[in-house]
């Protein structure tokens, strides 16, 4: 019989050295279980949701014990793992980044290949991408990803008679109508100055659409944000900004003001993150079903692509064998079965759709929907930070100079090249 679920789970946000509760509990019990440890980060809804998890995993498997651990989130979390894995004592299934973090990893050195699990075949190639080293796919995904582009208000749209843009010129052209029509083009909250990125950020599916190579390039230091394509990021601050389209207060305002406007439609586009629908769910629930999705126009309409964030992964480290490493292949195929998504779907919030196993619920948004669309139709792409190590930590406040008129979109974009300068020779990669 499998341990209580209630003696399995510790007390969230102690020190680094007791957050993780067992090293190496991996065994076989006195009862003839077979014990492995699954390692969380410590969010109440991460935690939560491995709860249910772990205890319909183990209602299934009577052989197999699953003690659930957490570990800090952040820098701090990041440097356990890093640390763990380096002294063989990682825990028997971990929960962990995607993408250009998971290379610091060494993941063909440290992790278990899981690309000849039966479950692999149901993963997009986005996800598997950023989840692969060069020798093996590492990664099976936990929840749902984001994507970055453009909400915006379908009434004002039906209303109007608007057509989703495929091309920036299309988009501007819109936003003319909207302004005729006396409502706000385009909202900018400056005053959550991490908002001020996406025009930048969401941009990227776009230039890897014309620069399949841009990313690996980029990193080795023969591309640049002062160059097209990677230009036009900038330039879409700029441009909606000398037309007069953006919201009289963008300077102050917040997310929250942001999501409320176009949820009750006093204006028509917010550059975000989709994961903000969980805050209209929260803040205007009435106006869920109002507000929809596209990606950011990219010049060329071939190019138009959405970017998408992708889930995090769980992965076992090579320190895992045995029995141990069996039951913890068990429990990972679980976590994206029918009934492991039955449970993410119940306990999650979804930004967006999954990596590809699991389904989003027929009641959720239906912006989720307008990206499962694209995503199914091949066209998106990972976000830059899956596919290079390099991003400077003063994009937002640049973006927020070429967004309100201070700098000109060339010059936010050439000091952009410099604050990635600095961090890529921190990162001592080769080339810079």
């Amino acid at each position: 019989m499998a341990f209580p679920s209630r003696k399995r789970f510790m007390v969230v946000g102690l020190g680094v050295l007791s957050s993780i509760a067992v090293v190496g509990c991996g065994a076989a019990s006195d009862d003839g279980t077979t014990r492995v440890s699954f390692v969380v980060d410590n969010s109440s809804t991460m935690v939560d949701t491995a709860t249910a998890l772990v205890e319909a995993f183990e209602a299934e498997n009577s052989d197999i014990s699953v003690a659930l651990e957490t570990r800090p989130s952040g820098t701090e979390g990041d440097n356990l793992i890093k640390t763990r894995l380096s002294t063989g004592e990682m825990e028997d299934v971990f929960l962990y980044n995607a993408g250009s973090l998971l290379n610091a990893l060494n993941p063909d050195e440290t992790l278990v290949d899981l690309s000849e699990e039966e479950w692999m075949e149901g993963l997009n190639q986005d996800f598997i991408d950023v989840v692969s080293g060069d020798e093996g796919v590492y990664g099976a995904p936990l929840g749902t990803t984001s994507a970055g582009g453009v909400i915006y208000n379908k009434p004002i749209y039906d209303e109007l008679g608007l057509e989703i843009p495929d091309t920036w010129d299309e988009f501007m052209a819109n936003n003319a109508v909207i302004q005729d029509a006396g409502i706000v083009p385009v909202v900018q909250t400056f005053g959550d100055t991490h908002s001020s990125q996406y025009f930048v950020l969401s941009d990227f599916a776009n230039v890897v659409a014309a620069d399949p190579e841009w990313a690996e390039e980029y990193t080795a230091n023969n591309r640049s944000f002062a160059e097209e394509p990677a230009l036009a990021g900038f330039q879409r601050l700029q441009d909606v900004y000398d037309a007069g389209y953006l919201n009289p207060d963008f300077a102050s305002a917040t997310v929250d003001d942001g999501t409320r406007m176009v949820a009750e439609g006093t204006a028509a586009h917010y550059p975000v993150a989709s994961g903000i629908i969980a805050t209209i769910q929260q803040n205007s629930p009435e106006y869920v079903e109002d507000v929809r999705f596209f990606a950011q126009p990219a010049d060329d309409a071939a190019n138009t692509q959405a970017t998408i964030w992708q889930s995090n992964a769980v992965y076992i480290p090579r320190t895992t064998e045995g029995d141990e490493l069996e039951a913890a292949k068990a429990f990972v195929a679980f976590l994206n079965s029918p009934a492991g998504c039955d449970i993410q779907n119940e306990m999650g919030s979804a930004a967006g759709p999954y990596a590809g196993l699991c389904e989003l619920d027929d009641d959720e948004p239906s912006l989720l929907s307008d990206i499962q669309t694209y995503v199914d139709e091949g066209r998106s792409a990972s976000a830059l930070e899956y596919l290079s190590p390099i991003k400077g930590p003063n994009l937002e406040n640049l973006a927020v100079e070429a967004g309100s008129g201070i700098s000109t979109a060339e010059e936010a974009a050439a000091r952009y090249d410099e604050d990635v300068k600095k961090q890529a020779q921190q990162l001592g990669l080769e080339g810079w």
